[in-house]
């Protein structure tokens, strides 16, 4: 036979996508042996936890249905002996797998059963198609599904499904599908199975942790990488796939034994959160994102003879309002001195004078390989010099900020219809809200305060022509 002789079908319902927080509400389990239902077992479940409200809506189960239900302790023994022997059928099959491996986990018990997951079989079988979630297979194969949502209701219609499959096609292209539809996908070897099959394909931020469970006791929970996706999912598969290749990504991936998430609205949202994220709880792995408390500006000291003539200015958490004369914004000292390098080179400036080169007094080395216009040297003034420069660091400016005062980015996901408000005043991040009712509140309670990072997500955000034009001016 090109399928296997025993099937158990399975789907589950659960309060959220994360095995490691999250609790099953009901599962529906459909035994095949030898293509022949041999039992059909359904039950609710109590997860011991609340189910949030956008769940309940979503698949119709409530805090009051599984108020009264067994918890899963109570059903352990009847699930195993309906999976027992059996090839493990489900849509997304790592998910559903690793949510009931988790709970017996949680009882001391194991679960170790092969896998055949039916999104993968319906793609190796139809690759002309670019959707494959269970709604698109009950509307293109004609699939019956009296409780959509609903465990048995979709069992139901993975079963209907297999059986088409199995119908429509020569035994040895089945087979060769089965195969690839039982491949584990690849993880770190410390990474629980089905923790990061539940992440949805939409933006937002993951994070890793090197522990397998949060700390007792309030301690902070430190994760060891953070990133941001516009396809969570895609994004941290391909994070796991380097697990067994070398380098830093490789290396990263080792370490995890957790992954948790945050879903945002669209790419904005993610940048922003991420950068937030990595200032706050400052990831081993992230080094290029940490906040710098010490971003500069330089300004120009007038009138002043003797070397350096700019100061550094510290700006970070300043309002950006307040500022005059300031040029570049500058993450450490060498940022600065980089660009006080190149600018000496193409203007003729005099690096002592810029600060970059060390004395008072005398002709500088570039001034004898004729690279300095000889400020330094009694050949020009030094408000010819300064004039210059002023001239030269004028393209180290910031961008100057499009609008008279603040302005609303607005972000809907089309997917999932998650929006966000991102409230923004010159190249500052005053915060993000989920309707344009709690906007008046944030402009009313936060005052600008500059971060690098923001300014340069927002500048790279806004300047692109459709993001520029979606800006709202409050």
């Amino acid at each position: 036979m090109s399928l296997p002789e025993r099937l158990a079908f399975v789907d589950l319902e659960t309060t959220g996508a994360n095995l490691q927080r999250d609790g099953i509400t009901e599962i529906a389990i459909i035994r095949v042996e030898h293509g022949r239902v041999v039992e059909r077992w359904e039950s609710l479940v109590n997860p011991g936890r609340s189910i949030p409200a956008t769940i309940q809506s979503f698949i119709g189960i409530t805090d009051e249905m599984v108020a009264d239900a067994p918890a899963f302790a109570a059903l352990a023994d009847a699930v195993a002996a309906l999976l027992e022997g059996c090839v493990f059928v489900a849509h997304n099959a790592r998910f559903d797998y690793g949510f009931l491996k988790n709970a017996f986990a949680g009882l001391g018990r194991s679960l170790d059963a092969p896998v055949l997951c039916t999104i993968k079989l319906s793609r190796a079988l139809y690759p002309e198609f670019h959707r494959h979630g269970l709604d698109a297979l009950i509307e293109r194969h004609g699939l019956a599904c009296g409780a959509r949502h609903r465990a048995m209701g979709d069992t139901d219609a993975l079963w209907q499904f297999v059986q088409l499959v199995e119908q429509s096609f020569p035994a040895e292209t089945l087979q060769q599908a089965v195969t690839r539809a039982m491949k584990a996908p690849a993880r770190p070897p410390g990474l629980p199975e089905g923790a990061i099959e539940g992440m949805p394909p939409s933006p937002g931020v993951y994070l890793f942790f090197g522990t397998e469970a949060a700390p007792e006791g309030g301690r902070p929970d430190l994760p060891i990488y953070i990133g941001k996706s516009v396809n969570l999912r895609t994004r941290v598969m391909e994070h796991f796939s380097a697990a067994t290749r070398k380098g830093k990504e490789a290396e990263l991936a080792r370490q995890v034994r957790r992954v948790d998430w945050i879903e945002t609205a669209g790419e904005l949202g993610a940048l922003l959160l991420e950068a937030d994220l990595v200032k706050t709880r400052q990831p081993l792995h992230n080094r290029l994102l940490r906040a710098s408390e010490e971003t500069f500006a330089l300004r120009m000291v007038p009138g002043r003879k003797r070397p350096p003539v700019l100061e550094r200015v510290r700006i970070a958490e300043t309002d950006p309002r307040d500022w005059e004369g300031l040029y570049g914004a500058f993450r450490n000292r060498k940022e600065a001195e980089n660009l006080l390098r190149e600018l000496a080179q193409a203007y003729q400036l005099c690096p002592r004078r810029l600060g970059i080169e060390p004395g008072s007094s005398g002709p500088c080395m570039a001034f004898g390989m004729k690279r300095c216009a000889g400020v330094c040297a009694g050949r020009e003034s030094f408000e010819a010099h300064d004039t210059r420069l002023l001239g030269a660091l004028g393209s180290a400016r910031l961008k100057p900020w499009p609008w008279p005062g603040a302005v609303v980015l607005p972000e809907v996901h089309e997917a999932s219809g998650r929006a966000a408000f991102h409230v923004v005043d010159h190249w500052c991040h005053l915060g993000s809200v989920e309707t344009r009712d709690e906007v008046a509140a944030v402009l009313d309670s936060v005052q600008p305060r500059f971060e690098l990072d923001t300014y340069r997500i927002l500048s790279r955000w806004l300047g692109a022509a459709e993001n520029l034009a979606s800006a709202e001016p409050l």
